[in-house]
């Protein structure tokens, strides 16, 4: 069940990213391109990649399902084709968390209130997040938006607090939440995955407040290490 707006505000309140944040969403993707290779051949494939990137233009998120969709095309006769959306939908997501997600979680919920802040589709990504173990874990504190850096309005409407800490893979997400929200948001960047691995190197204005490893880095920290009261940093790992 939803949660209801918040009667009062909080103090802080946590905002999680899922793909590469929490869940290794590019082990799920060669995983996928490996199936997709074995079913139906190595052109096949990259049609479907292909698909997939088209669509996630024109979208502005990851669908996996429309790609299938228009994958079909020319394929309807092929017994492995049907066996597609079980495997998306069957897929063990719960062992693609990242090392001490589920920890982590449940750490940052005893500092303030948590909740998934995700970019996706209104199926397969509340699909995913159910599947990987983080509705039950986030007790169902989840949002999903097209571009999350643009519904900070909605989410502050949600969540009501003094102060937010995003947690992303992506630097531009981060520096654009900043741009809008300024000091009342700490950005922490994890670097874990591929956009976090091809934005590291990048300069991105304003800078990440906080820089980590892996997302297991963030269970034994204090609520005061979130607060802005400090230069970006890089916090150790444990």
């Amino acid at each position: 069940m939803l949660s209801h707006p918040a009667a009062e505000a909080a103090a802080v309140v946590f905002l999680l990213d899922v793909d590469n944040t929490l869940l290794d969403n590019d082990r799920f993707g060669a995983d996928l391109g490996a199936t997709l290779e074995a079913a139906f051949g190595a052109a096949a494939r990259e049609r479907y990649w292909a698909i997939y990137e088209e669509l996630r233009q024109q979208s502005g998120f990851a669908d996996y399902l429309g790609a299938l969709q228009r994958f079909r095309t020319g394929l309807d006769n092929d017994p492995s084709l049907l066996q597609m959306s079980g495997y998306l939908l069957d897929y063990p997501f719960a062992d693609r968390l990242y090392p001490h997600a589920l920890e982590t979680v449940a750490h940052l919920r005893t500092l303030g209130p948590t909740a998934i802040l995700s970019d996706g589709d209104v199926v397969f990504q509340p699909h995913k997040i159910r599947r990987a173990g983080l509705w039950a874990a986030l007790r169902g504190e989840v949002l999903i938006y097209v571009h999350k850096q643009q519904m900070l309005v909605a989410m502050q409407q949600r969540y009501p607090a003094a102060h937010y800490v995003m947690v992303d893979d992506k630097p531009h997400v981060l520096a654009a939440m900043k741009q809008r929200l300024g000091r009342k948001l700490t950005t922490v960047f994890v670097r874990q995955g591929h956009y976090a691995a091809a934005g590291a190197g990048e300069a991105v204005a304003p800078a990440p407040d906080l820089t980590i490893a892996c997302i297991g880095d963030l269970r034994r920290r204090k609520l005061e290490d979130f607060l802005p009261s400090a230069p970006a940093i890089s916090l150790p790992a444990d």
